[in-house]
């Protein structure tokens, strides 16, 4: 009776620490698949050690991140990216450029596949949660195509038909602003384009960013001179003490270019507008 006893206490013992093993091998094994998935991002010192620096950015949103006829990439923030190699290695070419997704911006980041991104994100506080920013290099926001030379400001655009990409978040800030607006849903920007050459429409409300590469493209569309809210675009950087040296020179950086004009000379050079780029340009 008692070896039947001992037989009785002793499988379930097994089978339960047999699981516990199972568990915890699982558990080992996942935290090794995270770590050999993920790698830090580099220092300021590393990046020196290395000899360039690596850069996620856009590479089809003229003027601030594409690729011209030949395929080479230029921009707005293609001219930061090469200055802040300048700034941090003391060579503009010691860097790698690498296009990313609207979606992959912040993870590139994250993960450390990129020292920094320069890719037309916008600061929030939601993002500040797990990346760090810099101060900001331009100040997009929604505003208006239009061939009518004689809108200059919201108040013209009262009762106005206005088209918008149906669903962005600019059909909202078109309704706040603009007195009574008739909106007309456009599926793309090219439908947008049709709507306008027709006359069908009075402007066509978008990012400052978008809308200033698609005047470059035609240019008998010209952008108004404000916009009706602000949105400010940032160097993506990694969170971590480790980075403050990085952080504090890619903000120092800026801060100078801003303080020179220099920021507002870029971007009048690559056709965007700056009028009263430091602070709110139309408010409500």
């Amino acid at each position: 009776m008692k070896s039947s006893r001992g037989s009785r206490f002793s499988i379930p013992s097994f089978v339960s620490y047999l699981c516990l093993g199972v568990v915890m091998t699982i558990v080992l094994i996942g935290v090794q698949f995270w770590q050999g998935n993920s790698s830090p991002a580099a220092t300021l010192s590393e990046i020196e050690a290395r000899g360039h620096l690596i850069v996620a950015v856009k590479d089809n949103l003229p003027p601030m991140g594409f690729r011209d006829r030949n395929g080479e990439l230029q921009g707005l923030e293609i001219d930061l990216a090469r200055e802040l190699a300048e700034r941090i290695l003391g060579d503009r070419h010691a860097l790698v450029l690498q296009p990313v997704s609207n979606r992959d911006r912040l993870q590139v980041v994250m993960d450390g596949e990129v020292d920094l991104a320069i890719a037309g994100v916008t600061a929030t506080a939601a993002r500040s949660r797990v990346v760090d920013f810099s101060l900001p290099y331009y100040f997009d926001g929604v505003t208006f195509v239009v061939s009518d030379a004689q809108k200059h400001q919201p108040e013209d655009f009262a009762n106005a038909t206005i088209a918008a990409i149906d669903g962005s978040s600019t059909v909202a800030a078109v309704r706040y602003f603009i007195s009574n607006p008739n909106l007309v849903a456009a599926d793309s920007y090219e439908a947008a384009k049709a709507l306008l050459d027709a006359g069908e429409v009075d402007a066509f409300a978008g990012d400052t960013t978008v809308l200033a590469g698609w005047v470059r493209e035609f240019p008998e569309y010209r952008l108004v001179p404000f916009q009706l809210s602000v949105e400010p675009l940032c160097v993506v950087m990694s969170k971590g003490l480790q980075y403050d040296d990085l952080r504090q020179t890619v903000r120092g950086t800026i801060a100078q270019w801003r303080s020179r004009g220099w920021l507002r000379e870029k971007a009048a050079e690559w056709g965007l507008p700056v009028p009263g780029q430091e602070e709110v340009i139309f408010e409500r």
